[in-house]
């Protein structure tokens, strides 16, 4: 097995690329800046431009399995411009994949694209699996045309696997860090009502299912969560036992959080809960089921 990865220099892609090396697969990788062709030790790196519709074809040698993680992060301010480049990071850089296949001919065994629980509607509520319609709003419409150009794909190989990504816990960076920040100083507190689900899932289990999802043999969709969501109120309650901090100030208002940041408060405000039976009937076992083990695991010494 040759794989490709896009986004390999990122917290997934990191993770993912020691678990694949663990398993001892070939791995080729994109960049965007050539001083980072030779960061990856034992893997080869190539030249990409999504923005420019560039690509260098040699990528595709011998590869068998593309892993596709790239796209800017949602957390940064949503301003017109930047929605425009959350959203064309993903679909640009799909389409220009799925373009450099067709023109190099090449076939692959399976592609295992990235995707959001944020195409789900919003719901405290209400769980979702993987068959449930899409929402509305920023988040949803930019994983819906995510998923529909990683449907291209499937026109190049005999399986697409897209993950429908939750919030990744790692101290090595992703949401977890700007939570813990106010808890450590004593000062954390949950937003709005605190009711809304936060679907997560530790970033160790998370380069397992990419890694489980390249031997798969039939195209789906899954959702790349833990088993257990909780609400916000219950995750920053548990990372102030894990912290020995704690969590006594009252949540903060939605209307400030919507004053504050807008449209991106959906980022804070907004509620997935989200079923993981798909992938578990698929015979995945996840390392971390429960919120408690996976806190226990990042803050072993606490």
């Amino acid at each position: 097995m040759k794989t490709l990865i896009t986004g390999a220099t990122g917290l997934v892609g990191t993770a993912l690329i020691h678990q694949l090396q663990e398993e001892d697969v070939s791995i080729h990788f994109l960049t965007t800046r050539s001083n980072q062709l030779d960061r990856i030790p034992n893997a080869k790196g190539f030249l990409w431009d999504p923005a420019n519709n560039e690509m260098d074809p040699a990528c595709w040698e011998g590869v068998t399995h593309l892993i596709h993680l790239a796209g800017t992060s949602i957390s940064i301010p949503w301003t017109v411009s930047n929605r425009k480049k959350i959203l064309e990071s993903r679909v640009h850089s799909t389409n220009l994949l799925e373009q450099s296949l067709k023109e190099q001919k090449h076939t692959l065994r399976t592609v295992v694209a990235a995707s959001a629980v944020g195409i789900y509607p919003s719901s405290i509520t209400t769980e979702y699996s993987e068959n449930a319609a899409p929402g509305t709003g920023f988040l949803a419409d930019v994983v819906t045309q995510w998923e529909t150009a990683v449907n291209a794909l499937s026109n190049h190989a005999q399986v697409v696997i897209k993950l429908r990504t939750g919030l990744v816990l790692s101290r090595n960076g992703g949401v977890l860090p700007t939570l813990a920040l106010p808890v450590n100083f004593g000062v954390g507190a949950a937003f709005g009502s605190g009711k809304q689900g936060q679907s997560w899932i530790h970033l160790l289990d998370l380069a397992r299912l990419f890694v489980f999802a390249l031997t798969q043999e039939q195209s789906a969709v899954y959702n790349a969560v833990a088993p257990n969501p909780v609400s916000q109120n219950e995750l920053i309650k548990a990372l102030g036992r894990y912290m020995k901090r704690p969590v006594f100030l009252p949540n903060i208002p939605a209307f400030l959080m919507r004053m504050v940041l807008g449209q991106r408060s959906a980022l804070v405000l907004g509620s997935q809960y989200v079923k993981a039976d798909a992938v578990q009937q698929q015979g995945f076992q996840f390392e971390y089921p429960t919120l408690e083990m996976a806190l226990h695991n990042l803050y072993p010494t606490k």
